[in-house]
């Protein structure tokens, strides 16, 4: 069974080809498997020597006919389609590497770069996933356009899209998706469109040269002149051109009637992979466009940054916790009032989130101080320890039968005084594996997102005699 917490990458590399669809050139695309806490990185190995680009919001320069991204001169047009295809394979690490700079279109879709992960399988990783977990709306707006992008809090990555193209042919649509694991089936084969009168612009300027009618949906909206008649039976390499009554150009048949919604939503996610990490919430994007997105990508990357610094864990302290009081008494030898966790909310082989309510009714604050309450730093670095014991524990089947105890610590810091009614929010990451029952582990305490405490701690796990 698939773990949904773990980082994951390809099984093997797989090669696609095909055309980009502005410059007409064929393509060598390749998938190849990265190691943990890569990203999607994308290669130029055209050029000697060979060129890596981050899928990073930092590095799009343009988003006309797409989203475009350069460093230091070297360019990856239209990256979107790939990234939405990777992220809609619950893929986190990936090399792709491109013999060209602009990525083959394709059937306009993410289907064939899906299909291609597919058959060279993901796997998972030993590492946790960082995701960020979103607890409050985060909102850009486009004045000009109206165009606006919201994510709000969510179990899980979800996105709904709500677009107007103000025609007649093609007004409004919407479409949505709950599950990332619906994306190959109701999202992927989505195919790109245009609308006739962006067509002869491009065409007017040259582009489109890996355009044919296998590969974007063209949606009439103006009289065919015969001018343009000919530049498209020219363009697509076709002796005959008609309007069928869906209005579309040719005999491309739909895949969905909301076709280009869903289309829409495909960019969304693959422009919102630009922000380097998975999210968790649910994405509002009414009109959304390249640019939009962009934008939006840009913001919530500035956010994310931010949040990091501080690195405070994302947790809902409203829901129920993996571990309640009742069911760490279970595990841990502690009993009131030396008992200093109250809620375990994540627990994994490598990791440990818990939780504290400081009250004005400790024991500890009738002595320090009477008049100005502070918790004792060593008892913050208990209740740490006590947090790393449920870890350590939860390696043996029968933590009853265990004891863990305190061997040492190093690097402890005392950022913030911890006063009454602040929510401790404990984090403990092991920096080595555990061995002979010894666990080496970095430990942090926040408080209204700031660090309070920080140190790195060992403990040994014993059974009772």
């Amino acid at each position: 069974m698939i773990n949904s917490s773990l980082q994951k990458t390809l099984a093997n590399e797989v090669n696609l080809k095909g055309v980009g669809l502005h410059t007409g050139k064929e393509v060598n695309l390749t998938f190849k498997p990265a190691p943990v806490n890569t990203g999607f990185i994308f290669v130029r190995n055209d050029l000697v020597p060979s060129v890596e680009i981050a899928a990073d919001i930092q590095y799009v320069i343009n988003t006309d006919r797409g989203t475009n991204l350069e460093k230091n001169g070297v360019s990856i047009q239209t990256s979107e389609h790939v990234l939405a295809a990777l992220v809609g394979m619950s893929v986190n690490n990936c090399y792709i590497e491109l013999d060209a700079a602009e990525s083959p279109i394709m059937d306009g879709s993410s289907k064939f770069f899906v299909d291609a992960i597919e058959s060279a399988g993901v796997i998972e990783q030993d590492e946790i996933k960082d995701e960020y977990i979103v607890t409050e709306p985060i909102s850009y707006k486009d004045e000009k356009t109206g165009s606006e992008i919201t994510l709000i809090p969510s179990d899980e990555f979800q996105v709904t899209t709500m677009v107007d193209f103000d025609t007649k042919i093609l007004g409004t649509q919407n479409a949505s998706l709950d599950k990332i694991t619906d994306f190959k089936e109701t999202i992927a084969p989505s195919r790109t469109f245009s609308f006739l009168h962006e067509l002869e612009t491009l065409l007017e300027n040259g582009l489109i040269k890996g355009g044919d009618l296998n590969n974007a949906i063209v949606y009439v909206d103006k009289p065919l002149s015969q001018i343009t008649m000919h530049r498209l039976k020219v363009a697509f390499g076709k002796e005959n051109i008609s309007v069928k009554p869906n209005g579309i150009l040719d005999n491309l048949s739909l895949h969905f009637s909301n076709e280009a919604a869903r289309h829409k939503l495909l960019d969304v996610i693959g422009d919102l992979a630009l922000v380097g990490v998975p999210i968790r919430g649910k994405v509002f994007a009414h009109k959304p466009g390249h640019k939009v997105n962009a934008a939006f990508s840009r913001k919530l990357s500035q956010i994310i940054k931010k949040d990091r610094r501080q690195n405070a864990p994302k947790i809902d302290i409203n829901k129920e916790p993996i571990m309640d009081v009742n069911a760490i008494i279970k595990m841990l030898p502690h009993r009131p009032p030396f008992l200093l966790v109250d809620k375990i909310f994540e627990l994994s082989d490598k990791h440990v989130v818990g939780l504290k309510n400081v009250t004005m009714n400790e024991p500890f604050f009738a002595g320090h101080f009477p008049g100005a309450p502070v918790m004792p730093g060593v008892l913050q670095i208990e209740a740490m320890a006590q947090a790393g014991g449920v870890l350590l524990l939860n390696t043996v089947p029968d933590p009853e039968n265990y004891l863990t105890f305190f061997m040492k610590m190093d690097n402890v810091k005392f950022k913030k005084p911890v006063k009454p009614g602040d929510t401790l929010i404990f984090k403990l990451e092991l920096i080595s594996p555990i061995r002979r029952g010894i666990c080496h582990m970095k430990g942090e305490i926040y408080a209204n997102n700031n660090l309070m405490t920080e140190g790195e701690l060992m403990a040994q796990i014993i059974k009772r005699k």
